[in-house]
């Protein structure tokens, strides 16, 4: 029939499920080449800055390629969240879904999925990988033909973290969600008001064009598109603010300040820039509701490793209580210090000008290794291995407590307020009253038209009775008043 021609077959879908999954990974590759291309950017940039002549030029090597590394990130993220927003939803058109429900759904995913892995790779490559692969004195991990791996500053990659957080979420938060929302719908009114007066007929009505009607004011405006650009900015601000709190503290209060002048941004595109949206009755928000618990419950572990393993919290911990000789801090940084044999550097890696007077032949480096007079030189020693065990442990723990602690007070503080949900009973029992009311009325309604039936039958059988026995009597009178007068012929 023709409705089997029109359907879709499972064969038919495929080349578009293919190109969807083909493509996504291909943004997603194109996302990690994107922070391979800034990782190359620092190495080599860190490199020629340090063989500068100005002595303030290498003083500040670090900060100068962190802070213009984070402003290259925040470009590539800018422009990337743009592409991948219409890329997905060209995918989506081709998947060709069956409802608008469905559609809205894979369009929501798949845009989350590319700006989620947009914005935060940079961030994940700090937290956890950068300084986690550099190697050791006289083995160390060399690209691009002589370049060092990067590693982190002497105190660690948080604060480095810490920074890159910082000037990505301030910089999405100014740049896309206030000035994109206002200035972009402006343009797009602008540019359609141009090309109108270019397509209309320059013959107006001089009255018409004084005083425009408000529809004709109204169609100037851009159409609404949905709420999905906004559900996915506040999406990706609250992963901003839970998936890395640890290192960024003030993120909540940046978010804060950022949600208040948001509110009064919407409203002036709400009311001044964009056509009124058709209203559509929905249940709750839908996909959006399973993507929130999911950042949720990530963010717990993510937490949990950035303390873990991106700060020096459980070393410090360790050392204060496992290895400490009078349980303070005193001597710590000498014991995360290792030591290394300075003939053991492969030729033409030993340091041109030493800034030292006497010969040199040990140096230390921040790692938990063996000394070079110990059998197993180099390998890692006890105490890095227990300190690893100690963070595993801490991982776990904190991402326990944390679930137990979670569902602890999702039991104790109910979804609806306890007032709110006596009011929804009170309202049920009065609508039961009501409906039990109304049909008990409608029973004695039926009732009294039954008894009416039955006393309006009762009459009508007693009524044929009435009529039935006046005419039996009038046909015996009629009977004997002819006899009479069939014997009064008989004697005539």
């Amino acid at each position: 029939s023709q409705n089997e021609k029109e359907k879709l077959t499972w064969s038919d879908r495929m080349p578009g499920y293919a190109a969807n999954f083909g493509l996504i990974l291909f943004m997603i590759m194109l996302t990690f080449s994107a922070v391979f291309g800034v990782i190359a950017y620092r190495i080599t940039t860190a490199a020629a800055l340090s063989f500068s002549t100005n002595e303030t030029t290498r003083s500040n090597v670090r900060v100068t390629v962190t802070a213009t590394a984070v402003i290259i990130n925040l470009v590539v993220i800018l422009i990337l969240d743009e592409i991948y927003g219409a890329v997905a939803k060209w995918l989506t058109e081709i998947e060709v879904p069956k409802t608008d429900k469905a559609f809205e759904e894979r369009l929501i995913l798949k845009a989350f999925l590319l700006k989620f892995v947009n914005s935060y790779a940079p961030i994940f490559y700090v937290a956890f990988f950068k300084g986690r692969f550099v190697g050791r004195p006289g083995h160390y991990v060399y690209v691009f033909d002589g370049y060092r791996m990067e590693e982190c500053a002497p105190g660690g990659c948080l604060m480095e973290l810490c920074i890159q957080l910082s000037i990505i979420m301030l910089g999405k938060q100014l740049i896309q969600n206030n000035l994109f929302e206002i200035g972009i719908p402006k343009l797009k009114k602008l540019f359609r008001k141009l090309k109108d007066e270019r397509t209309e007929p320059k013959e107006m009505d001089t009255n018409q064009s004084k005083n425009p009607q408000q529809w004709d004011l109204d169609y100037t405006l851009e159409p609404f598109t949905g709420l999905t650009p906004e559900y996915m900015e506040m999406i990706i601000q609250f992963g901003f603010v839970t998936l890395f709190v640890a290192s960024f503290p003030l993120a909540p209060l940046f978010a804060l300040l950022n949600n208040i002048i948001e509110v009064r941004l919407d409203a002036k595109k709400f009311v001044t820039e964009l056509r009124r949206p058709d209203t559509v009755r929905e249940k709750d928000i839908g996909i959006w509701y399973d993507i929130l618990s999911g950042i949720g419950k990530l963010s717990v572990i993510i937490n949990a490793f950035v303390i873990a393993v991106t700060s020096d919290f459980i070393p410090r911990l360790m050392y204060q209580y496992a290895y400490s000789q009078n349980g303070t801090m005193h001597g710590f940084i000498n014991h995360t210090l290792s030591y290394f044999n300075v003939s053991h550097l492969k030729a033409g890696t030993q340091p041109e000008n030493s800034p030292f007077a006497q010969d040199v032949l040990f140096c230390r480096f921040k790692d938990y290794r063996e000394p070079p007079w110990s059998q197993n030189q180099y390998e890692f020693s006890k105490q890095y291995w227990a300190v690893l065990s100690a963070r595993l442990a801490f991982v776990i723990l904190f991402q326990n407590l944390v679930m137990f602690l979670s569902v602890l007070v999702d039991w104790m503080i109910p979804d609806i307020p306890k007032d709110i949900s006596e009011q929804i009973k009170k309202e049920k029992s009065v609508l039961v009253d009501f409906f039990l009311k109304e049909e008990h009325e409608k029973l004695k309604l039926i009732e009294s038209f039954i008894a009416r039936d039955k006393q309006k039958h009762k009459s009508g059988t007693k009524g044929e009775r009435i009529r039935a026995a006046s005419f039996s009597q009038f046909n015996r009178s009629q009977k004997g008043s002819f006899a009479s007068f069939s014997s009064q012929h008989t004697e005539v």
